[in-house]
């Protein structure tokens, strides 16, 4: 259901409240209220109807606000997916629910002259408000939530569920490496396609294909589907989305569009891409120069590591699909294991180079999916490619030679505790021959602790 629909769902179960029961304690329970106060209960009610409708004004303003805020401060692109919450469609329409309860409880007060009062309904009211109280608390134990330590780990969450569900682990006894990601010339179809089918309409991303209807689709057909498109990629007017391949094969357009998923924004339905993506985002707006927090670059390297480090363990997905004769129906472009290392570290290593802390959660980073993926040659030799290329960059950054050499270690912690350094031979002959230069010019930082200390003497 539409989360739009929850407060509507709540307002009319309000309503029909407030039509029936009233009418049972009119039928069946008035001659026990004799003893109610019709003024304390009006009183009641009153400002019960009254306060709920500021304080659901004020609560809301607050929250969505401070959403906007959070939002802002970390990606514009989280800002929905906390907007969108249903805990806070739930306490909004609670809160409406109370209001409408209330003022259908007076109008049923002192009903014909009768000096009653319907107490089931005034019960319900009340509890009504205790609810509200209670899911207001909730709702403000959630804006806790969006602290960036919550707000990564809600990321890194996501990123690791759709990463269980889309790619089978390795097991620990399969030697060979798993085949990565690519379509290679056995699987490529041959000759034009058959029929294109082309998108028309506003801008939208795909959120996820439905491969069961897809394949089926093509099977009946007797034809191969190969998408053009990736999910989380962006559609235009007139972008060709699929291309189908086979002797006189046409499938109605309708039928394949209906088999794909196409929303506002992106989401994590399969697409472990774009938690990689929100953290990277998180990561580099820390290091601009308005922001300048490189700890919560840090903090998001921590969340993009265990994600690497799992998709690391699992047989990535090559996007071919067969059907149950092993025929191949559908070809999907899905990423290689070198678009994910490319996605989680360029970036941050491009806009946190001249960061020591930075720096060296970045190695550390690599050097743990590396010893992930040590059993691997070819995804180990992609991330040692990375670590020479972190190496290249700390050479020709401005940093000088002593915080070259400290930018070299690995630390879990950025600037924290060293686990041991280990540049490599690159980096150690970059660190050499600053020295000798220094010493060449006679600065007296090149010179080694005892000859400083016999010099002073």
């Amino acid at each position: 259901m539409p989360n739009w629909l929850i407060p509507m769902a709540y307002s009319a179960a309000a309503l029909i409240g407030g039509f029936v029961v009233p009418r049972l304690d009119h039928a069946y329970l008035t001659p026990h209220l004799t003893d109610i106060s019709m003024a304390a209960a009006l009183a009641l009610l009153s400002a019960v109807a009254a306060g709920m409708m500021a304080f659901t004004a004020i609560v809301f303003s607050i929250a969505y606000i401070t959403v906007q805020f959070n939002a802002i401060a970390y990606s514009p692109r989280l800002a929905l997916w906390f907007a969108d919450n249903p805990r806070t469609f739930h306490a909004l329409g609670l809160f409406i629910a109370t209001f409408l309860d209330a003022l259908s409880t007076i109008a049923w007060i002192d009903r014909g002259r009768g000096g009653g009062v319907p107490l089931l309904s005034t019960i319900i009211v009340v509890a009504l408000l205790v609810a509200s109280t209670l899911q207001f608390s909730r709702l403000v134990r959630g804006l806790n939530d969006m602290q960036i330590s919550n707000t990564l780990r809600w990321i890194g969450n996501q990123g690791r569920k759709v990463i269980a569900e889309m790619f089978p682990r390795v097991e620990a006894s399969a030697t060979p490496a798993p085949a990565d990601c690519g379509l290679d010339d056995r699987h490529a179809p041959s000759g034009p396609p058959a029929q294109i089918l082309r998108y028309a309409g506003d801008p939208r991303a795909i959120g996820s294909f439905d491969i069961g209807r897809l394949v089926a689709l093509a099977q009946r057909a007797g034809a191969v589907i190969e998408s053009q498109c990736a999910v989380g990629d962006t559609i235009l007017d007139d972008t060709a989305l699929f291309h189908i391949y086979g002797p006189n094969a046409r499938i109605p357009e309708a039928a394949l569009l209906a088999a794909v998923d196409l929303v506002p924004q992106r989401t994590f339905a399969q697409d472990p891409k774009y938690a990689l993506r929100l953290l990277v985002d998180i990561a580099i707006k820390a290091l601009s120069p308005a922001v300048n927090d490189p700890t919560t670059a840090v903090q998001a390297l921590d969340e993009i590591e265990d994600l690497l480090r799992r998709l690391g363990r699992r047989r990535l997905d090559p996007g071919i699909v067969a059907d149950s004769g092993g025929a191949v129906r559908l070809i999907l472009p899905m990423p290689t294991w070198d678009d994910y290392l490319r996605l989680a570290f360029d970036e941050i290593r491009q806009y946190g180079g001249g960061s020591v802390q930075v720096v060296r959660r970045l190695r550390a980073a690599l050097a743990g999916v590396a010893e992930a993926v040590a059993m691997y040659p070819e995804r180990a030799a992609s991330v040692q490619h990375y670590l020479e290329h972190l190496d290249h960059v700390i050479d020709r950054s401005a940093l000088d030679f002593q915080d070259r050499q400290v930018a070299s270690e690995a630390d879990r912690q950025g600037l924290g505790l060293s686990r041991g350094r280990r540049p490599s031979p690159s980096a150690s002959s970059s660190l050499e021959s600053s020295k000798l230069s220094k010493a060449e010019l006679g600065d007296p930082r090149a010179q080694s602790p005892a000859s400083a200390r016999a010099d002073a003497v």
